[in-house]
């Protein structure tokens, strides 16, 4: 196996990996309610989510920082935006799952009724930064890593050209979140994100299945 191809397998993988926090919103859902903080519910499913975000932030990183090798003999400066990109995404999804820990924090010290407003401007919070983190930022990852692979010709450019245009209707998806047009848990916000998914989930088993497509760019060792 020579070191594209384990670049390819490599990214791939995380790339498919980050899918893992797609039981979220389900996990999330008691942590939501008005009066967490005064139940007596468990808080596993809430640290399972974060722990879930967690791991998708960091093999965000690592798809970036992976690719970017490869990616630079294109264009340095899209190679090195994408990983800037990802470390923002991966910035704003710790800062959410610091917002929930802390509300749980409350929930586990029994801090009362008087806890109620702050536990729930934290959620707020977290709600806020989600619809920025991973309903916008993703678009400018896609976007750029779409750009590069369609330039380089290193995957089918059919899976470029998801990317490219997967991000147009996930950022009218934020902007209409941000206008309060559409809830962040609706069917249409959903629906915003479905090409970005596709783009990603499609690219992380082409690479897994098939590597990069033979390019000048290239130089196999």
């Amino acid at each position: 196996m020579n070191s594209q191809r384990k670049t390819s397998l490599s990214a791939g993988l995380f790339y498919l990996l980050t899918f893992v926090s797609i039981p979220t919103l389900v996990l999330y859902g008691p942590i939501h309610e008005p009066n967490y903080i005064l139940g007596t519910g468990n808080d596993n499913a809430v640290v399972l989510g974060g722990i879930s975000e967690i791991v998708v932030a960091l093999c965000g990183i690592v798809t970036a920082v992976v690719l970017y090798p490869v990616l630079r003999k294109q264009n340095e400066s899209l190679a090195l935006g994408l990983i800037a990109s990802r470390i923002l995404e991966a910035g704003t999804m710790f800062a959410g799952v610091a917002f929930l820990l802390t509300v749980v924090s409350l929930h586990q010290k029994g801090a009362g009724a008087d806890a109620l407003p702050v536990g729930q401007a934290f959620v707020a919070l977290y709600d806020r930064i989600f619809v920025l983190g991973q309903g916008f930022i993703p678009a400018i990852n896609d976007l750029l890593l779409g750009l590069l692979l369609y330039q380089s010709r290193l995957v089918p450019r059919s899976i470029s050209l998801i990317g490219i245009t997967g991000g147009l209707p996930l950022v009218a998806g934020y902007l209409a979140m941000m206008f309060g047009l559409i809830e962040r848990t609706s069917l249409m916000a959903g629906v915003s994100a479905i090409l970005v998914a596709v783009f990603e989930f499609s690219l992380g088993i082409y690479l897994v299945v098939k590597g990069f497509k033979p390019s000048p760019l290239l130089v196999v060792k």
